[in-house]
C-alpha cells in the first residue's frame, strides 16, 4: 500500500494516533511526506472522499468530547494544569489542529468541478468552535483564523461566514495590548468582508463597538493600512459617519496634535472615495463641522490648535480635484458671517481659517464671476488689516504675508503695493499694541522668502529702522530676527535699513535676547573668522571706537558663534597689540628697542593706537577679560592651551601693571590676574595682601573688591581672615594679660588697626557665593576664632549703645 493509500485510511476516529503522526511528518523537514504535495496528486474522488472522512472525524471526536466539557474545565481551572492535563481536551485539541491545517491546505486544490461540500462543513465547525477553545490553546486559534482567511482571499461558497469570523477575530486581536502590525495589516486584507454585516442587525452590535475602538487607537492611526482601514468603514453605513465623528471628536482632547494629520487624511480619503449621500453627509457633518468649530473653539481650547492642523491638511490639497469646490461651498455659510460677528474670537478664528484657505474659488464660476470673487476676499482682507481687536489684526498681517509670499506675481501691482504700505507703513506702528508690531516683523520673514519681493522691501524696510527702540522687548527682538532674515536672504544690506550706530546703541543698553541677536547679526562684520587674525584685533579696536560698552557686549557673546580656538587667538592678537604700544612707548621715552621684541610684538595698529589712549588700553584688557570668562570652561577641558595662555600673559601682567596706571585698566589687570595661578606672577602676588592692609578706613568697594576676589580664587582666603582677625583683635577691649602680651608683639609693627575696613572685607566676602564658599574652607579654628571676635565686637557694641557717656576704644598706634 502506497502512502498516499495508508494516509487516506489513518483519517478516521479508530486510526486517530496514526493520522496525527502523518500530520507531525508533515512538518518535519526529514521526512519526504508532504501534504500539500499530496492533494496536488490525489484525484478528484480521493480528494471528496478525504474531505468527508476528515467531516466525519472532526465531527465524531466533538460528539466524544462536545465544547461545553471544555468551558467547563476552562471555568474550574485557574492557572489552566487542568486542562492541560486533561488526555480527552488534549488529544482533541490535537485533531482540530491537524485538521485545521489539513483544510487550509485543501483550499488551494478546490476547483469548480469539485464538490467541497464536506470542506466547507468542516471549516464552518471549525470557525464555530473558535471563540470556545481553551486559554492554553495559541497555535490552534492561529491555525483556524488562518483557514478562514485562506477561504476568503479564495472566494469559495460560504466565504461570507468565514470571513465574518476571522474580521471578528483579527479585529479583537489588533485592539489587545499584544498586538502587531501584522494584524492590522491583515484585518485590512479583510476589510471588504465588513460589506456582509448587516448595519441594523443586533448581532453587529458588537462589530461597531469594535470598530469605533479602532478610531481611539493609535496603532491604527499611525499605520498605513490602519489609516485605509478607518477610511473604509465611513462607507458601510451612512448612520455610522455620525458615530465615527462622534468618537474622533471626543478623542482629540486626548490625541497629540502630531496626531491631527493622519486623522485628517482619515477623513480626507473616506471623502474622497465616497458619491452619493455618503460623499453630503462626510462633507456637512464631519468637514463642515470641524470648520464651524475651527471658527467658534475659544482660542486657549485645548483642542482649537489640533482643529486648526485638521483643517490645514484639506487646506493644503486644494490642487486635488473637487478640493476647492468644495472648499467653497462648505465655507461658504460660514466663514463670511463669523467675519463680521461681534465677538472678536469669532473674528480673529475665522480671519486665521480664512487666511489659510484664500483664495476661495468656485472652479465653476467664469473669469468675471472669478475676478469679483477675489476682490471681494481681497476687501475682506483690508477690512481685517483695519480690525479694533488686535488679535485680528495680527492674524490678518500674517495672511497678507503668506498670501503676498505665494501669489507675489499674480496679485495686482496696486493691491500688493496697498497692502505693504497699510502693514509696513501703518501698522508697524501701531502704538495701541505692541502684538500687532510684533506681528509685522515676525511674519517679514514670510514674505522674504519669495525673493521676487526683494527689490520692493529694499525700498520699504529703512523707514522702520525706529523699530529697534521700541518699548517693547518682543518688538525689538522681531526687528532684529527680521534683519537677520534678511541678511541670510541677502535681500539688502541690513546696516542700510538700521545703521551700524543704531545697533551699537540698543546693543550697549539692551536686555539678553536682543543682544545675542544683535552680537549674531553683527559677528561677521566684526569677528570674520575667515580673514587673519590681525583683521580680528582691527575690527575689535573699531568696534571699541565706536562704542566701547557695546564692544563689551558683543564679545560676551562672542563664543555662541564661534570656537574657543578662535576666542584664544584673538585674545593673544590682542596681547601682541598691547605689547606693540608698550615698545612704542618705550621708544618714544628713548628706552631700550630691542629688534626681537619689536619683531614679536609687531601690529598693524601701531599708527593708531597708543599706550597714552587710557581709554582704548582699558577697553582692549577688559575684552581680553571677557574672552578669556568666556572660554574657561574649554581652557580646563584642555590643560596644554590653559598653560600656554597663562604663560603668555603671565609673562607680560608685570609689564601692565607698571605702564597702565589708570583705575580702569588696573582692574581688568587684577581680574586676569586672578586667572592665573599666583606662582606664575610672584612679583604681583606677593603685594595684595599689602596693598589690602594699605587701603583707608571708608574705601570704596571698587579699590579692595577685585583684590579680594584674586586672592580668593588662589586659595589664599586665610590671608584676608588673618587681616581681618588682626583689626577687629586691636578693637576689642583687652582684658586677660596672656592677650595682652600676645598683642603687644603685634602692637610693635606701628600698623593702624581698621576695624570697620576688616568688617567691610569681611561683608564682601560673605555677600559673594564664591567668596564665601572659599571662606568654608579655611580651618575650623580660624573660622571659630572669626566667630568668638565677631561675638565681642557685638558686645562691645551694645555697651556703647547702652552708655552714652561711654566712648569707644582708641585704635592703637
Amino acid at each position: 500500500m502506497s502512502k498516499r493509500d495508508a494516509f487516506l485510511q489513518t483519517v478516521s476516529k479508530d486510526t486517530v494516533n496514526e493520522f496525527l503522526s502523518f500530520i507531525k511528518l508533515h512538518k518535519e523537514d526529514s521526512d519526504p511526506f508532504d501534504i500539500n504535495e499530496l492533494l496536488q496528486e490525489l484525484p478528484r474522488k480521493q480528494k471528496t472522499e478525504l474531505w468527508e472522512r476528515l467531516r466525519k472525524l472532526l465531527t465524531d471526536v466533538l460528539v466524544e468530547n462536545p465544547v461545553e466539557t471544555w468551558l467547563q474545565l476552562d471555568d474550574d481551572s485557574d492557572d489552566d494544569m487542568e486542562v492541560e492535563n486533561s488526555p480527552n481536551v488534549k488529544m482533541t485539541m490535537a485533531v482540530l489542529g491537524a485538521v485545521a491545517n489539513l483544510v487550509a491546505a485543501s483550499v488551494s486544490v478546490v476547483d469548480q468541478d469539485i464538490a467541497y461540500g464536506s470542506l466547507l462543513e468542516c471549516a464552518v465547525v471549525l470557525s464555530g468552535v473558535l471563540h470556545a477553545l481553551p486559554k492554553s490553546e495559541a497555535v490552534l486559534p492561529a491555525a483556524i483564523l488562518r483557514l478562514c482567511e485562506t477561504w476568503w482571499d479564495k472566494g469559495l461558497e460560504g466565504k461570507e461566514e468565514l470571513g465574518k469570523s476571522a474580521f471578528a477575530i483579527l479585529m479583537k486581536k489588533s485592539l489587545s495590548d499584544k498586538n502587531t502590525a501584522k494584524d492590522i495589516i491583515r484585518l485590512w486584507h479583510l476589510h471588504q468582508v465588513l460589506l456582509h454585516f448587516d448595519y441594523n442587525s443586533q448581532d453587529s452590535d458588537s462589530i461597531k463597538d469594535l470598530l469605533l475602538q479602532c478610531f481611539m487607537n493609535i496603532n491604527y492611526i499611525k499605520k498605513e493600512e490602519g489609516r485605509r482601514f478607518l477610511s473604509f468603514l465611513f462607507s458601510w453605513n451612512i448612520h455610522f459617519i455620525k458615530m465615527i465623528h462622534d468618537t474622533i471628536k471626543n478623542q482629540m482632547l486626548c490625541f497629540p496634535k502630531s496626531l491631527m494629520a493622519h486623522i485628517a487624511e482619515i477623513y480626507f480619503r473616506a471623502w474622497k472615495k465616497a458619491s452619493g449621500s455618503v460623499l453630503q453627509t462626510i462633507e456637512t457633518s464631519c468637514i463642515q463641522d470641524f470648520m464651524h468649530h475651527g471658527v467658534h473653539l475659544p482660542r486657549n481650547s485645548p483642542v482649537h490648535p489640533k482643529v486648526r492642523e485638521l483643517l490645514s491638511y484639506f487646506h493644503q490639497q486644494k490642487l486635488r480635484q473637487g478640493v476647492e469646490e468644495m472648499l467653497y461651498t462648505l465655507y461658504q455659510p460660514i466663514l463670511w458671517r463669523s467675519l463680521k460677528a461681534r465677538n472678536s474670537d469669532v473674528r480673529a478664528n475665522a480671519a486665521l481659517l480664512f487666511v489659510e484657505a484664500f483664495p476661495l474659488r468656485d472652479p465653476s464660476l467664469d473669469t468675471e464671476e472669478m475676478d469679483n470673487e477675489i476682490q471681494r476676499q481681497f476687501e475682506e482682507l483690508f477690512s481685517l488689516l483695519e480690525d479694533p481687536q488686535p488679535l485680528v489684526r495680527s492674524t490678518a498681517i500674517l495672511g497678507v504675508c503668506r498670501i503676498t509670499a505665494r501669489y507675489w506675481e499674480m496679485i495686482p501691482v496696486t493691491i500688493l503695493t496697498d497692502l505693504l504700505n497699510k502693514v509696513l507703513g501703518d501698522l508697524a506702528s501701531d502704538t495701541s499694541s505692541a502684538d500687532v508690531r510684533c506681528s509685522v516683523f515676525k511674519c517679514l520673514p514670510v514674505i522674504l522668502d519669495n525673493k521676487l519681493s526683494h527689490p520692493l522691501l529694499e525700498k520699504l524696510l529703512p523707514a522702520l529702522r525706529n523699530s529697534l527702540h521700541d518699548n517693547s522687548e518682543k518688538v525689538r527682538v522681531a526687528f532684529i530676527d527680521m534683519l537677520l532674515k534678511v541678511k541670510a536672504g541677502r535681500a539688502a544690506k541690513f546696516w542700510k535699513i538700521c545703521p551700524m550706530e543704531h545697533l551699537l546703541a540698543r546693543l550697549e543698553i539692551d536686555s539678553r535676547p536682543v543682544a545675542r541677536r544683535i552680537v549674531n547679526l553683527l559677528f561677521n562684520s566684526f569677528f570674520p573668522v575667515n580673514l587673519p587674525e590681525e583683521v580680528w584685533c582691527e575690527r575689535c579696536v573699531t568696534l571699541i571706537q565706536m562704542n566701547a560698552m557695546a564692544a563689551r557686549k558683543f564679545y560676551q557673546y562672542a563664543y555662541e558663534h564661534t570656537a574657543p580656538t578662535n576666542i584664544a587667538k584673538l585674545m593673544l592678537t590682542i596681547r601682541r597689540c598691547l605689547n606693540a604700544c608698550i615698545q612704542k612707548l618705550i621708544r618714544e621715552e628713548g628706552g631700550d628697542d630691542e629688534e626681537e621684541n619689536n619683531k614679536e610684538n609687531s601690529s598693524v595698529l601701531d599708527e593708531v593706537l597708543s599706550a597714552h589712549d587710557a581709554s582704548t588700553m582699558a577697553s582692549l584688557l577688559e575684552i581680553v577679560v571677557i574672552l578669556w570668562k568666556s572660554i574657561s570652561k574649554a581652557l580646563d577641558q584642555n590643560e596644554e592651551a590653559s598653560d600656554y595662555t597663562i604663560s603668555k600673559f603671565a609673562s607680560v601682567l608685570p609689564e601692565y601693571l607698571r605702564i597702565f596706571k589708570d583705575e580702569r585698566c588696573v582692574v581688568p589687570l587684577i581680574i586676569m590676574a586672578s586667572f592665573m595661578p599666583a606662582s606664575s606672577i610672584p612679583t604681583f602676588s606677593c603685594g595684595v595682601v599689602s596693598k589690602l592692609r594699605n587701603f583707608d578706613d571708608g574705601a570704596g568697594e571698587s579699590k579692595y573688591s577685585t583684590l579680594i576676589d584674586c586672592l580668593c580664587k588662589w586659595g589664599q582666603v586665610g590671608h584676608i581672615l588673618e587681616l581681618i582677625i588682626d583689626w577687629l583683635s586691636d578693637a576689642v577691649p583687652q582684658n586677660q594679660s596672656k592677650r595682652d602680651s600676645a598683642r603687644h608683639v603685634r602692637i610693635q609693627e606701628n600698623m593702624e588697626s581698621k576695624p570697620e575696613l576688616a568688617l567691610d572685607y569681611l561683608e564682601y566676602i560673605l555677600e559673594h557665593t564664591m567668596n564665601r564658599d572659599y571662606l568654608l574652607t579655611v580651618s575650623h579654628k580660624k573660622l571659630s576664632q572669626l566667630l568668638k571676635l565677631l561675638g565681642s565686637v557685638k558686645d562691645e557694641l551694645y555697651l556703647f549703645i547702652k552708655i552714652p557717656d561711654r566712648q569707644p576704644q582708641k585704635n592703637k598706634t
